[in-house]
């Protein structure tokens, strides 16, 4: 083991973290020396052991250690440890890598042959409107406090709980309202088809 590497290892945290201080204060390239020689290493094993190959590991560790040098002096010793810090970058950047790796154009400006298009036609539109008009009419056939319970819960996608504190009506009686009242929309769109 080289001495260099021995120094390395017996770097504590509060000795990382004053390197950080020190390079974002003095833009002192050797202290950036040696935490990168601490760092870049477990950097490229952590991007390895998340799935990347090795050239992207390596080059997202460069690019970590490239981000510490520059914000540097947004680090806060008082909020976080160099590592925690550092490997935070590390992970922003992964994500980054990964979501500009998903959604990169194939190239030529056009959609891929193996994605259809979302798009609805005028038939998924037509079934779409019969519905919600069978589903109007089929509302029409609940008490007021059913269907006032039905749109608090499934159209205004407020919980249960909630729906008794606004009414000032026990839960019990709100779950026992909706089951009765998706028992006769149930029914009465069944006897529909």
């Amino acid at each position: 083991m080289t001495s260099a590497s021995a120094e390395n290892n017996a770097l504590g945290p509060q000795a990382l973290s004053r390197l950080v201080v020190v390079i974002a204060t003095d833009r002192d390239r050797q202290a950036f020396t040696w935490l990168y020689r601490h760092y870049a290493p477990r950097l490229k094993s952590y991007f390895l052991r998340s799935g990347m190959a090795g050239n992207v590991a390596e080059e997202l560790a460069q690019e970590t250690m490239l981000q510490v040098w520059r914000k540097a002096a947004l680090f806060d010793p008082a909020k976080a440890g160099a590592g925690t810090w550092i490997f935070t970058i590390a992970r922003n950047l992964r994500v980054d890598y990964l979501r500009h790796d998903r959604i990169r154009p194939s190239g030529d400006g056009e959609m891929p042959e193996d994605e259809a298009d979302d798009a609805p036609n005028g038939e998924a539109l037509l079934i779409t409107s019969e519905r919600e008009e069978r589903l109007r009419t089929a509302l029409q056939t609940l008490s007021s406090e059913q269907e006032a319970i039905v749109r608090l819960s499934f159209f205004g996608d407020k919980p249960h709980m909630q729906i008794a504190q606004e009414l000032g009506i026990p839960l019990g009686t709100v779950k026992s309202r909706v089951r009765l009242a998706l028992a006769k929309l149930r029914a009465a769109l069944d006897g529909d088809k």
